[in-house]
């Protein structure tokens, strides 16, 4: 059994308003799975199939941001308390040490659990590093910290990694050594994820373009697109699942529910749970116990 975790930056669970994309956004997967949108409606629990809705606060005044929530999920520490702050963009420098020492692929990998990071990094990622035009994301930190390999354009092409945007549209236009590579539709994007799960017990995935869209960064249909390609990587992996396997979706803060607004929410991130280790995450409520119930679900399915 696998446990694959998505994790969508910027995406709030709010009530089914007029200004909510999630409530009008035609998602067939997601409304087929849940018997309506990705909205607080449908918050609830059945067999093998779990949304709740979790804190991004954290009890921290201010709007939740991705430097220090990114740490809180992957790490499963209160990292706005931590820090004094919510912190934009990029981890605190003080708490970077401790992302790579705690993060959820080291705590598994010290349970003896095969740990992969699906998501691919092009040559021009580390120029941009090395460059300092770019510092390293949460994920990156808690990757290189657990030693895990980090995949190139050779496993794009042959099918064994994934673009941040889920399609490859995105990287193709930003880095023309990707332009060689044709995109994929969302469907097969979760058909490679689902199919990943044969060689590892957790699968990590992440992607920016909820909070893209819900910046305004990609244009006036920028949350329809975002959506869709969220949907369509969902029905891929629902089509290609193997029966014991379990799918993990969250975020770290609200945006693109909120469409008359470009700035970040308060709203709590959405955690959606699909498959037998459904029920094992019933009882959290903020995103900084997310880390700890993944560990003690991959600790039960060995035991």
């Amino acid at each position: 059994m696998t446990l694959i975790f998505v994790f969508l930056d910027g995406i709030g669970l709010a009530p089914a308003t007029r200004t909510n994309p999630l409530a009008h956004t035609p998602m067939p997967a997601v409304q087929s799975l849940l018997g309506g949108p990705l909205t607080s409606e449908q918050i609830g629990y059945r067999d093998e199939l779990l949304l709740a809705s979790l804190d991004t606060c954290l009890g921290v005044e201010g709007l939740p941001q991705s430097g220090t929530n990114h740490v809180a999920l992957l790490a499963g520490v209160n990292a706005p308390a931590l820090h004094g702050r919510h912190q934009p963009h990029f981890p605190p420098v003080a708490l970077r040490p401790l992302l790579a020492e705690q993060s959820i692929f080291r705590r598994a990998q010290l349970q003896g659990k095969r740990v992969a990071f699906a998501n691919v990094f092009t040559e021009g990622y580390w120029q941009a590093l090395a460059t300092r035009r770019l510092r390293r994301s949460a994920s990156v930190i808690a990757a290189e910290g657990a030693g895990l390999r980090l995949r190139d354009l050779h496993d794009l092409r042959v099918g064994q990694a994934l673009s941040w945007d889920i399609t490859g549209e995105g990287l193709s236009a930003r880095d023309p050594a990707a332009a060689t590579i044709p995109p994929i539709t969302p469907q097969l994007a979760g058909e490679r994820l689902a199919r990943m799960a044969a060689d590892y017990d957790l699968v990590f995935f992440e992607s920016f373009l909820p909070d893209l869209a819900g910046h305004g960064r990609l244009g006036p249909t920028g949350a329809g697109i975002a959506l869709s390609r969220i949907d369509g990587l969902l029905a891929g992996w629902l089509s290609a699942r193997r029966p014991g396997d379990s799918l993990l979706i969250t975020s770290d803060h609200g945006n693109i529910e909120q469409a008359d607004t470009t700035g970040h929410t308060t709203a709590p991130a959405p955690l959606l749970v699909i498959g037998p280790l459904a029920a094992q995450f019933r009882h959290l409520r903020r995103i900084d116990q997310v880390a700890d119930a993944v560990i003690a679900a991959l600790a039960r399915e060995q035991g």
